[in-house]
């Protein structure tokens, strides 16, 4: 992942529990009403679980980069492209926000991005086959083409890769998967990326898990430098622990 000299961005990554942690609860006090009032509403524990670690160390990690409390990162959607209503990308309140950030997790596996542009991240598991074959017909045709001259298992690990390159991309434009999967090409011609206008896309590494991950980022911006990118730690989630602010500004 890159960006422009005077542009920066950063990558987080957070291996999300399995089960509710022993010892320190999770700061869920840190959470506004709507979104404890979300994680309520989920019928299992587990999906609850995952929601509830996710968005607390995003409020912690956005409240770092702020320098406020995490119960006063202000969360906001933006105007949706196609229509105007506010179910656009999230982003912290303001005129223009402070900062820009993205939010994705999979099977226990947590992506976070936070920028000084729009940015968009997506993280995976590889799919099955039979995945990548009900999906197949809704991409960009020349995708398609690359895709299907893979073998069966080496198309599983490509397929991902393009996905999340092309879900990172529709969140950082603010679209989502409502747009249509075909219109936008992000496939790999001569090794490279094809980036859309404005745009870079790319796969960015999240080691190694029991689950296999794929993952990628998109950064509203042409011009490019490497971007840093971290492990938060797990007690990052803990109501009794105080989020290192050094983890965060100095890394």
């Amino acid at each position: 992942m890159s960006v422009s000299r005077d542009v920066w961005s950063d990558l987080w990554l957070l291996r999300q529990p399995w089960t509710e942690p022993p010892g320190d609860p999770l700061a869920v006090s840190e959470l506004s009403e709507a979104e404890r009032s979300r994680a309520d509403a989920f019928h299992r524990a587990h999906d609850r679980l995952l929601y509830l670690t996710a968005h607390i160390a995003l409020r912690r990690l956005l409240a770092s980069y702020l320098g406020i409390a995490p119960r006063e990162v202000d969360l906001v959607r933006e105007p949706c492209p196609g229509c105007g209503e506010p179910h656009g990308r999230p982003a912290v309140a303001g005129d223009p926000p402070p900062l820009h950030y993205s939010l994705s997790h999979s099977s226990g596996l947590a992506l976070f991005g936070v920028a000084a542009v729009p940015i968009g991240v997506d993280v995976e598991k590889v799919p099955s086959g039979e995945t990548v074959q009900l999906c197949l017909p809704a991409l960009h045709q020349a995708e398609q083409s690359e895709l299907e001259e893979s073998g069966p298992e080496e198309r599983r690990s490509e397929f991902a890769r393009l996905w999340t390159r092309k879900e990172a991309y529709l969140k950082g434009i603010g679209t989502g998967l409502a747009r249509d999967l075909g219109k936008d090409y992000l496939g790999e011609s001569g090794g490279a990326v094809n980036d859309p206008p404005g745009w870079t896309v790319r796969n960015v590494p999240c080691g190694s898990s029991h689950v296999n991950h794929v993952a990628a980022a998109a950064l509203s911006v042409d011009d490019a430098r490497p971007a840093r990118i971290g492990w938060l730690p797990a007690d990052f989630l803990f109501a009794g622990s105080v989020p290192d602010l050094e983890l965060v500004r100095g890394a």
